[in-house]
């Protein structure tokens, strides 16, 4: 196949604004300095705030950036060095859906047990944010699976186990793919968001084994409508 006849390459927000970030710390910043401030950052792009977090989870979770807190980011002194092979070995052949919805299981549903003992306000609206955003958007698959990654993510944020972090990031491209395709399964993801918001509930109220639960059953049932749409 030709160049000019190569299909067109479907970028999403925050991966652009990822690309802009990186090129940035690559080219002027130095290990130490801070990046501008997440509004600093949606106006500098012309992009909503929710696109500058995630590609700011992309570098942390590749190691350009270290958080400080309060949502501020500075310049990573070194690399993560396992991040990029994991990712590899997680989106190579050898790795079957089986095994990586045993995977979520076991990651997921733990952390769910730690988020609902270790879980700010902070990481509350963070979930609620979230959820509503696939709400809204059940009329943008797009938007729909980048706002239901983020529930999950943010959950693994709130154990404060930022290997678990990583660990999820390592997996969220595979995870990104196959919510695009569960999303069509119908009445789908009106019921995810019920789900989540029964798990937030029971992270909200300090519930581990509840939380446990619920998590471990959301993610049995997605892995089982998605089996449903090979038939």
């Amino acid at each position: 196949m030709t160049e000019a006849f190569a299909p067109i390459e479907r970028r999403k927000v925050y991966e652009l604004v990822s690309d802009r970030l990186g090129a940035q710390i690559r080219d002027t910043l130095q290990p130490g300095d801070a990046l501008a401030s997440e509004r600093e950052l949606a106006e500098r792009y012309r992009v909503g705030r929710s696109s500058v977090r995630e590609a700011l989870r992309m570098l942390e979770s590749r190691g350009l950036i270290e958080s400080r807190g309060s949502g501020a980011f500075v310049v990573a002194p070194w690399r993560n060095p396992f991040q990029e092979p994991l990712s590899l070995v997680v989106a190579g052949e050898d790795v079957d859906r089986t095994q990586l919805f045993e995977v979520r299981r076991m990651l997921e549903s733990e952390a769910a047990a730690l988020a609902a003992a270790r879980r700010s306000l902070g990481d509350l609206e963070l979930m609620h944010e979230a959820t509503d955003e696939m709400e809204a958007a059940l009329g943008s698959p797009d938007e729909y699976v980048t706002a239901d990654i983020r529930y999950h993510l943010v959950i693994a944020e709130a154990t404060g186990n930022r290997l678990l972090l990583h660990l999820m990031q390592a997996i969220r491209e595979r995870l990104t793919e196959m919510f695009g395709t569960v999303y069509r399964f119908p009445g789908g993801p009106e019921r995810s968001i019920a789900q989540h918001r029964l798990i937030t509930q029971a992270i909200a109220a300090e519930a581990p084994e509840r939380a446990r639960q619920l998590m471990s059953e959301h993610i049995l049932r997605v892995e089982q409508e998605l089996a449903q749409l090979d038939h």
